[in-house]
């Protein structure tokens, strides 16, 4: 290419930014002036605009509506006057910030368009205490000040401590004020306080500078120790909630949007506290957030959150930001599954990729539905069926199998906690376990499962699921395992303090630790069981309540986001919370089950983590979440029709192949997301494949992996793959992430190498069968692994290497299956 001269280049650059828009970050946003139909000053269309009091501050934003019927953000691009002047000023951001009383005409110009607003100023000069919690409190959390990291930890920090994120504000205003004899603020001079040196780097601050000595935070800080330090009234309002403006928008990739925030008060006053509050998207991968709420994306697409967080209150953004590919076809549309998610991509502009031949599906099916491979035969026989609704008959057969309660038994018992640590627990252990796989077996509704487990009482040996009160044995542990295993929330930060993502507070902590404050407990009293950790679990009568230990007050059962409960003494609590649970309006029960389970079948739930279901953590798909929630309230809580459902779609039927648009969706299922077999579904179907078995201490002979009932009997292949210990109700327990140890296990250690090598493994049959040729052992071969015919490449190679141990064909086939076992199409559903 010839290079160009610099006049060329300088023409160049004219013409282009003379006829494009400039972009808030100063590149180009590429869109010519012309195709903008009008400009809009926000953030409410129509809001009357008011700034009172010389600290408060308002965050213009102007939008324009292009002729596409599209939206953009254009605060950063336009030009802003004001006229008169000495009213308020206005930065290029569209940041306006007061200077007197009176009322001013903002214009916001681009090209030839504009938009103007009316703002009036009052109270410039007035006198009015400043408030320590709503204006000094929030400094600190926009400064870090008070984060788990500096002084909001539990010790403090260099011998001062705030509250986590400003919960308490009269504990830090004490902090503050009165410990070590105030000597932190010093009204006589209040610019010699440490409380401003220490920030803009006068005095030695371990936390390093954190604002100017010119800045909005240092000249409120400043004002509020010259008055005195007032912390306020008790009837002074409070902060009720916030909102994001505009609560959600299309963008376009590497584009930005500048997000406002709203507090309302509990008088019903509002406040733009944009520049106060904290940003954070859920998703890094899409978008960036700034501290003064710019949000950007990048270079995928999908839907991100940006979480604002002020005072206690959370809100979120969300920006949608489409691909822009034609979406001309779909697979068929088999359920309301496939309507959700192929809306959703329409939307998106993400072509899906096509459905999954029959040979992936059956393999994708089996494990997704037993944890097992289809037989060689059944592989064969699929293969050669001809009828339409093959995919769907073999779901049902699987479904009504022993072995789908096999799979699921074995998921739940890990998430429930079921485990051994010492000899005395095998029985309720191996109970408890038999008894989950018989409520899936039998397919009893999950309301009803899940309220047995919860209102489990007398001796395990007749009721097996009181074992689950063995391990998770106190009140705490019930909140908190309740709450993320049944409701999806994870509420255990709000046990200490106010849940800094969510609105949970302690009170909503021991308000559900009240349904499991007359839980009684009493040992067995065989004398062969005094060393048993299962005890015998029941009612004990009294007043249900539990004690917020830092405010002392006393709370009555209250269900998250409920009002308390009236219990009579002589009630059970517990059944109380599990009626509740299962309510059609519940919130929080279907939503966690139904996200539990996509994420089984499609490697990702709908809200990722499945278990951390909050406001701030949107599901990709709100559409289909709450799609799937309504059926299976419908089917009465069936989770055999809720699989059925599922696997029948044609979103969980899609290839895994990407085409050329949807390679980096990483979120809206336009194809299935390859996942790594589970410890116990590999190593199960590795003795498959090998024609071998393992013998498991304890348990007949004959037990496949997924069936142990304990985790402790497994070997050292499914802890190095894996397996999870039942140490938490977490499925994050279980891994499935590669690394370089099940590597070098597969590759070369003893287990793997004997048993492709056993004199009764497949290897050793098919070399021995020379009756038959090569090439239909080495078809056969590939149905036990790959479910599948080998292509003509693979074939050949097969059949050179066996032409290539014309003496020990055995070493050959050995070779064969060593080196299929440690494909990626092997480890991994596809």
């Amino acid at each position: 290419m010839k290079p160009c001269s610099s006049m060329t280049l300088a023409f160049s650059a004219v013409f282009f930014f003379a006829n494009a828009v400039i972009a808030f970050d100063g590149t180009s946003a590429a869109l010519p002036v012309e195709e903008i139909t009008r400009l809009e000053v926000g953030p409410q269309t129509g809001q009357e605009l008011r700034i009172t009091g010389q600290d408060a501050r308002v965050q213009l934003l102007i939008t324009g509506h292009i002729k596409d019927g599209s939206t953009k953000d254009f605060t950063r691009a336009v030009e802003f006057t004001v006229a008169p002047e000495g009213v308020l000023s206005i930065d290029e951001t569209g940041l306006m910030t007061p200077q007197g009383d009176g009322s001013a005409t903002v214009t916001a110009s681009l090209g030839s368009q504009t938009t103007s607003a009316t703002v009036h100023v009052s109270d410039f000069a007035g006198t009015k205490p400043i408030n320590f919690k709503n204006q000094i409190v929030p400094i600190f959390t926009k400064l870090g000040c008070n984060g788990g990291g500096c002084h909001g930890k539990a010790s403090g920090q260099n011998g001062f401590k705030l509250s986590l994120l400003g919960f308490y504000p009269r504990d830090d205003y004490e902090f503050l004020v009165k410990e070590s004899r105030g000597r932190r603020v010093f009204p006589p001079a209040p610019e010699r306080s440490l409380l401003l040196t220490k920030p803009i780097g006068e005095s030695p601050h371990g936390g390093g500078k954190r604002m100017e000595k010119d800045s909005y935070e240092y000249r409120v800080l400043r004002r509020w120790i010259e008055q005195g330090m007032p912390y306020g009234e008790e009837t002074d309002p409070v902060v009720a909630g916030i909102e994001c403006f505009p609560p959600g928008r299309v963008l376009k990739n590497n584009d930005q949007q500048q997000v406002t925030v709203y507090a309302t008060y509990s008088d019903g006053t509002q406040e733009d506290v944009t520049r106060m509050a904290l940003f954070e998207p859920n998703d890094a991968e899409l978008a960036e957030s700034s501290e003064t709420g710019l949000v950007s994306t990048l270079d995928l697409s999908g839907e991100v959150a940006i979480m604002a967080r002020y005072q206690g209150q959370v809100a979120t953004f969300r920006a949608t930001i489409p691909l822009g590919a034609t979406v001309s076809e779909t697979p068929p549309v088999r359920n309301f599954i496939d309507e959700a998610v192929f809306n959703k991509l329409q939307v998106l502009g993400v072509p899906p990729s096509p459905l999954a031949d029959d040979s992936t599906f059956l393999r994708r099916v089996y494990l997704d539905i037993t944890g097992t491979l289809p037989t060689e035969e059944e592989v064969v026989s699929f293969l050669a069926d001809s009828s339409p609704n093959k995919r769907s008959d073999v779901i049902d057969r699987l479904i009504d199998s022993p072995e789908y309660a096999d799979f699921f038994a074995n998921k739940w018992n890990m998430i429930l906690r079921n485990k051994k640590r010492q000899d005395e627990d095998q029985t309720g252990t191996y109970t408890f376990h038999q008894w989950i796989w018989n409520q899936l077996y039998d397919n009893t509704p999950y309301d009803v499962m899940v309220s047995r487990i919860i209102t489990a009482s007398g001796d395990p040996q007749w009721n097996p699921a009181v074992t689950w009160y063995r391990e998770v044995s106190d009140s705490s542990q019930q909140v908190e395992d309740v709450a993320q295993l049944f409701l999806g929330i994870r509420i255990q930060c709000a046990k200490c303090h106010h849940h800094p993502f969510e609105k949970w507070s302690e009170n909503d902590y021991y308000g559900m630790a009240a349904f499991f404050s007359r839980v009684g407990k009493k040992g067995l009293g065989a004398e062969r069981l005094t060393r048993s950790r299962d005890r015998r679990v029941f009612h004990n009568e009294g007043v249900a309540q539990a004690q917020n230990p830092r405010s002392k007050e006393v709370l009555k059962p209250t269900p998250l986001g409920s009002t308390p409960l009236e219990i009579s003494p002589d009630r059970d609590p517990r059944i109380q919370l599990a009626d509740w649970m299962a309510e059609v309006n519940n919130p929080f029960f279907a939503k966690s089950l139904v996200n539990r389970y996509w994420k089984h079948f499609f490697s990702r739930g709908i809200v990722e983590p499945e278990d951390d279901m909050r406001e701030t953590n949107p599901p990709s798909n709100p559409e289909l979440l709450d799609a799937l929630a309504r059926h299976f309230i419908a089917s009465g809580f069936d989770l055999k029709e809720l699989v059925r459902t599922i696997c029948n779609s044609s979103a969980y039927q899609l290839s895994a192949f990407p085409n050329e648009y949807n390679l980096k969706d990483k979120q809206n299922f336009s194809r299935y997301y390859p996942k790594r077999l589970t410890a116990e579904s590999l190593y199960d179907a590795f003795h498959q494949v090998t024609n071998t078995n393992e013998n498991f201490s304890g348990m007949p002979a004959g037990t496949r992996s997924v069936q142990l009932p304990d985790s402790s009997v497994g070997p050292y292949f499914l802890k190095v793959f894996g397996q999870p210990q039942g140490d938490t109700a977490c499925e994050c327990e279980r891994s499935q992430e590669a690394n370089l140890a099940q590597s070098l296990h597969l590759l070369n250690s003893s287990e793997v190498q004997n048993k492709i090598g056993s004199d009764a493994g497949r290897a050793v049959q098919l070399a021995s069968q020379t009756d038959r040729p090569h090439e239909e052992r080495i078809r056969e071969l590939y149905r036990w692994v790959y479910a599948r015919e080998p292509d003509a490449s693979e074939k050949d190679i097969a059949l050179n290497h066996i032409a290539q141990h014309p003496d020990n064909e055995r070493v050959a086939y050995e070779d064969i299956l060593w080196a299929l076992i440690n494909t990626k199409e092997f480890l991994f559903n596809h």
